[in-house]
């Protein structure tokens, strides 16, 4: 702690405020907000996975009434800003919630849940889409082939097609992971307690946004690198052996 202390008081003399690492309370917060966005990337990557099969598969139904609402979500979700999204479930639906239970206090929904659910949802219409074209360029000659040995449809779409898919769709589902990592900044729109919103409590202290800037797209770029690196091996992983398929 020492050579932090004096790392950190060398650099306030060049001009550089990192004070907060080595008080106790700030450091605390900051290190708390990490861990909030690591939570928030977690636990929006598994929602937005399965939101997305379930989009995808509503997407595939013959049953209009199915197929319809699953296509009007998806577009509303891609075609408005995610921000806007946020603010509309939080402000308005989360305010209606509050007046029909007759208080705040008695709505089990969360800031961090609002950002986990619309975050889900937004990126999950994106899984969808990129499950849907992987699906549809499964070669036709493929289903016929398990038509022609008697798989239903339910077994030639789990058991062929999706499969399959999964093994294309992969570059746009890191994509989408990619930038869902990115998303959860917007928590701090609505004081949910992660690293941009910790970072924003004490800047607006010491005055020292460039540092703390730097430090956010450090975390950030770090977390997006893994999360690159892990869908590349996820890839080759997958690769079926003797195709260019992956």
């Amino acid at each position: 702690m020492t050579v932090i202390a004096t790392l950190v008081d060398a650099a306030q003399h060049a001009g550089i405020n990192y004070a907060f690492i080595v008080d106790p309370y700030e450091s605390r917060a900051w290190i708390d907000g990490v861990l909030t966005t690591l939570e928030l990337v977690l636990v929006t990557i598994v929602f937005s996975t399965v939101m997305g099969l379930q989009l995808s598969l509503l997407l595939r139904s013959r049953r209009g009434w199915l197929s319809l609402p699953a296509r009007a979500l998806i577009e509303l979700t891609r075609n408005t800003p995610t921000l806007v999204q946020l603010y509309c479930a939080f402000l308005v639906l989360n305010v209606l919630i509050n007046q029909t239970l007759q208080g705040a206090e008695h709505n089990p929904i969360t800031p961090f849940a609002w950002v986990v659910i619309v975050l889900s949802l937004h990126v999950g219409a994106f899984h969808a889409e990129a499950l849907r074209a992987g699906i549809e360029a499964v070669p036709k000659v493929t289903v016929e082939a398990a038509q022609a040995l008697g798989l239903s449809r339910t077994e030639i779409l789990w058991r062929i097609e999706f499969p399959l898919a999964v093994r294309f769709s992969l570059p746009a589902l890191t994509n989408n992971v990619v930038n869902l990592v990115k998303l959860t900044t917007l928590g701090s729109a609505i004081a949910v307690g992660e690293v941009t919103y910790s970072s924003i409590m004490i800047w607006t202290q010491h005055d020292n946004v460039v540092e703390l800037m730097c430090l956010i797209l450090a975390l950030f770029s770090v977390l997006a690198y893994g999360v690159s690196r892990s869908g590349r091996w996820l890839e080759s992983r997958l690769r079926i052996p003797g195709h260019d398929l992956r």
